[in-house]
């Protein structure tokens, strides 16, 4: 069973990491994102589309990348509209995100209908990511098999983890990315370009959040419906808050989210469990994101200018 929770914990984490990492790009760079669910909803939609059609054409062994790679690319649509209304029109930001989540559900269950003759959910995926083991670790007693035989996904999430460490503090570039979230004007004084950068960091947190969504149409549901996301971008950006913005802390708040999924699906196999409702198990991921937030709130501070508005015109 401990092996169960851990390899549990690692594929629930796996999505939510995807959602914390893009929505962490973006509030580094000082645009609040609240708008990872609908990233997340738009990068699972793509991706089924795109596995799909890609079986459909013949590329079987291939499909679940090219799904990936549909999801990353198109969700471009969705966060480009969070760029330009934040950035360019000066919308609020949290209402902007809120819309994307809004827009990004009900556009995608529109399409799906329009695409598939009207049935809400596209048709299941016959080819999906298998577990891959790494070689010699994957062999050790118990936590082998639960750490080192995972899906490709939770092998990519690991090296965005290390990828954002290393541009947020070992690269001009992140240097400039923290800048523009902590004090633009400084960064705008030295002659870079702030809104550049603003923009391509809430492109990119758009296309890497898509890849939650993804990972669970391609290695656990193998389809896409209305409620195959079913609020966990939400819990992504908590898992952004109590990772205090840092890559090693989101891994950590994403593997506590995830532990707590596992854990509700382990407990539900248990005896005792008969006894319970079966929706008091289904809050309790969500019980635990609020725990999580209320005794590490105050502790948490996000960058400084996470929210404001920045003219360049009148520094």
């Amino acid at each position: 069973m401990t092996a169960n929770i851990i390899s549990g914990s690692l594929i629930f984490a796996t999505a939510l990491l995807f959602g914390a990492l893009g929505g962490m790009l973006s509030e580094k760079a000082g645009v609040i994102n609240l708008g990872v669910e609908g990233f997340m909803v738009s990068g699972a939609f793509f991706s089924a589309v795109g596995a799909y059609f890609a079986e459909t054409a013949g590329m079987g062994k291939f499909s679940p990348f090219i799904g990936l790679l549909a999801a990353f690319v198109f969700t471009s649509i969705f966060s480009g509209m969070h760029a330009l209304a934040t950035l360019k029109y000066k919308a609020n930001h949290v209402i902007s995100g809120v819309v994307i989540n809004l827009l990004a559900s009900n556009v995608t269950f529109f399409l799906v209908k329009l695409l598939f003759d009207g049935v809400a959910e596209t048709p299941r995926l016959k080819n999906m990511f298998l577990k891959a083991s790494i070689p010699v670790l994957s062999d050790i007693p118990v936590i082998g098999k639960a750490l080192f035989q995972s899906y490709p996904t939770t092998y990519l999430a690991f090296a965005v983890v290390l990828l954002l460490t290393y541009l947020f503090f070992r690269t001009s570039l992140g240097l400039r990315l923290r800048g523009v979230g902590e004090n633009p004007g400084a960064i705008d004084t030295a002659g870079i370009n702030v809104m550049k950068i603003k923009f391509w960091a809430v492109m990119l947190s758009g296309s890497i959040a898509s890849l939650g969504g993804a990972t669970i149409v391609l290695t656990t549901n193998g389809n896409f419906s209305f409620n195959t996301i079913a609020g966990q971008g939400y819990i992504a950006i908590a898992a952004v808050i109590l990772g205090r913005w840092n890559p090693g802390g989101v891994l950590l708040g994403a593997l506590l989210f995830g532990f707590a999924q596992s854990i509700k699906d382990q407990i539900q196999i248990l005896d005792f469990a008969n006894a319970i409702p079966t929706e008091v198990f289904y809050m309790l991921p969500y019980l635990v994101t609020l725990l999580a937030l209320i005794f590490t709130g105050r502790k948490t501070r996000g960058p400084k200018a996470l929210g404001t508005h920045y003219d360049a015109s009148v520094r």
